[in-house]
C-alpha cells in the first residue's frame, strides 16, 4: 500500500552543484563591515566596509567598497574608496575610484573617474633553463 520512494536525485545533484560553484555573490541588499576573502570569484552588488581579496572580482554599478581591493582579475563599475591591485584590471565608465591603482594589464572606459596614482606592476623576474622551461623556485 505504501511504498518507500527513492530520494529524488535532483535534490542531491543541486546541492552538489551549489558546493562546486566557482563564484560567490553579495547582492545589493548585503552590507558587510569587515574584510572579505574569497578563494574563487566574487560578484559584488552590495556594500563592503573592509578590504576585499579574491581570485576575480566583478563589481556592479550600485556597489560601494571602502577599503582596498586585491584580485588577479577585476572588473569595476561601482564606487571604491581605497587602493586597487589587480593583474588584469578593467575600469568601466560607471566606476568612481578614490585611491591608487596598481595593475598588470589595464583597460579604462571613457567616462570612468579615478582620483589616484596609476602604477604598472613590474612582472616578477623568472629564471629560465636552457630549452625554455622555467626553473622551480626555492
Amino acid at each position: 500500500m505504501f511504498s518507500k520512494k527513492p530520494e529524488a536525485t535532483g535534490r542531491s545533484s543541486a546541492s552538489n552543484n551549489m558546493s562546486a560553484s566557482t563564484f560567490s555573490v553579495l547582492g545589493p541588499d548585503i552590507a558587510v563591515n569587515g574584510d572579505v576573502t574569497a578563494t574563487m570569484d566574487l560578484h559584488l552588488d552590495g556594500k563592503v566596509n573592509g578590504d576585499i581579496s579574491c581570485a576575480a572580482l566583478v563589481q556592479g554599478e550600485s556597489s560601494q567598497v571602502t577599503g582596498s581591493i586585491s584580485a588577479e582579475n577585476a572588473r569595476l563599475a561601482g564606487r571604491i574608496k581605497g587602493a586597487v591591485t589587480a593583474d588584469v584590471l578593467i575600469i568601466l565608465k560607471t566606476a568612481r575610484i578614490e585611491g591608487d591603482v596598481t595593475y598588470g594589464a589595464l583597460t579604462v572606459e571613457e567616462g570612468a573617474q579615478v582620483d589616484g596614482k596609476f602604477t604598472r606592476r613590474a612582472s616578477e623576474p623568472r629564471l629560465m633553463l636552457a630549452g625554455g622551461s622555467e626553473a622551480a623556485s626555492a
